[in-house]
């Protein structure tokens, strides 16, 4: 009596759908269930509700892609307390991106953008070092205008910690050019990124030393000292 054949040990081969622009790859063996979704948090769900409150839209151009408030036809309307300007900004990422279906996970960010941004910031740092301040501002300016336009998903500590270094570089160089308030203005934006930060402070101060406001200048690098104890570019001015 004849045996059945007997089963091979490897799964067949199955084909996975590629994606655009992609060739089609097969994989061997058996696919992973589907990652089970945890039900959500009964406290949380509760405030959610709680908070919810129902607001009237209206859409606006191109093609009625553009979330607006629907009293006033604004995408930010204070009367209604409403802002949909990161809403729609997402809508116009994915609509230009049709090969994006879904944002990537927060820790996934842009090299190519991460590159561009650093090699616009040395540029200006070159440019400060020959004493081209007013150019050096410019390349400061570049290099903040693209670490702003981060997709929205990715991790916001990313572009926090970006600015806050071309902030700090362009509130030194505001100062050489003579710009004391701006360079104060962008000392004050380095605090608000990144407050432990001591060298945020320190801008602060220098700005307010050329203004002769010594005893402010003194108080901005006593908290910057609060952070930073040992910063050594700050103690000096401690003797004001």
């Amino acid at each position: 009596m004849s045996q059945p054949p007997t089963p091979s040990l490897a799964s067949p081969v199955q084909p996975v759908s590629p994606a655009p622009g992609q060739q089609p790859v097969r994989i061997n063996g058996a696919q992973p269930p589907p990652m089970a979704i945890r039900p959500p948090d009964p406290a949380m769900q509760a405030l959610i509700e709680a908070s919810f409150r129902p607001v009237d839209i209206a859409l606006g151009p191109p093609d009625n892609c553009m979330a607006l408030c629907g009293a006033h036809s604004l995408e930010k309307c204070p009367t209604c307390d409403v802002d949909y300007a990161p809403l729609n900004r997402t809508s116009r990422i994915l609509q230009t991106n049709p090969a994006l279906r879904c944002p990537p996970p927060p820790q996934i960010v842009s090299k190519q953008m991460s590159q561009a941004i650093t090699n616009t910031k040395e540029e200006g740092n070159t440019l400060f070092k020959g004493g081209l301040h007013d150019r050096a501002i410019q390349r400061y300016s570049m290099a903040a205008n693209i670490a702003v336009q981060r997709p929205p998903w990715e991790a916001q500590q990313v572009m926090r910690e970006e600015l806050s270094t071309i902030i700090s570089n362009r509130s030194a160089a505001f100062l050489e050019a003579g710009d004391y308030i701006a360079a104060l203005v962008d000392a004050e934006t380095v605090i608000q990124l990144k407050r432990h930060w001591s060298k945020g402070h320190f801008r602060k101060a220098r700005a307010l030393l050329r203004m002769d406001k010594y005893q402010e200048a003194k108080e901005a690098i006593q908290v910057g000292l609060s952070f930073e104890s040992g910063n050594k570019a700050s103690i000096p001015y401690m003797n004001m």
